[in-house]
């Protein structure tokens, strides 16, 4: 009796265990780590970190057991003007030669509707520390028979000036040169590696 007691519990403890993460690494190749910023008011221009990594923790699929790290490289700023990248990379921006990396580490999720969730972590750049928040949604898993691939899309908004990017230059109509104002997306592809 006390044997069958135990056999019960012990099978409880096993349904009831969370599922394993499994780890995971970007594909740089098919990922992307976007930018999009106010320009003089009336546009937006659009840049990119053309070397970044991130590695995910995650059982393949309940998107509330996973976790991320993920940095981007500062001096591999492009918008496709060498002379504006210059100036990005330098202190009156991201002082690439001080701050090499940007930096993040989620810290919980937020499941939403179906495979629609919210991604909660530390960014971290110019040695400024915040919390942010990123709207994601999971694009789903597929095994093309060299493995398996899992797909994020990332999106926020951040205020540069709260990290410490706080050039600025106003132009006579009131308006900013560059806005403050950060959209970023990520286009994550990820490979399952254990």
């Amino acid at each position: 009796m006390f044997k069958n007691v135990l056999m019960v519990v012990a099978l409880v403890a096993v349904a009831a265990a969370p599922s394993q993460a499994e780890q995971w690494k970007v594909d740089p190749v098919h990922s992307g780590v976007h930018f999009k910023v106010s320009h003089m008011v009336i546009a937006k221009v659009n840049g990119e970190f053309k070397e970044f990594d991130a590695t995910l923790d995650f059982d393949g699929e309940d998107v509330s057991t996973a976790s991320v790290q993920a940095t981007a490289k500062t001096a591999s700023i492009s918008t496709d003007n060498e002379r504006r990248d210059g100036h990005l990379k330098s202190p009156d921006f991201f002082d690439a030669e001080k701050y090499p990396e940007i930096t993040f580490k989620s810290k919980k999720v937020i499941k939403g509707e179906g495979n629609k969730f919210q991604l909660v972590g530390d960014l971290t750049m110019r040695g400024v520390t915040k919390e942010v928040t990123f709207n994601c949604e999971f694009n789903g898993t597929v095994d093309f028979g060299q493995g398996i691939k899992a797909g994020f899309t990332a999106t926020t908004t951040i205020n540069r000036q709260d990290f410490g990017v706080a050039w600025s230059k106003t132009l006579d109509s009131g308006g900013l040169v560059a806005g403050n104002d950060v959209e970023i997306t990520l286009e994550f592809e990820f490979d399952k590696v254990a």
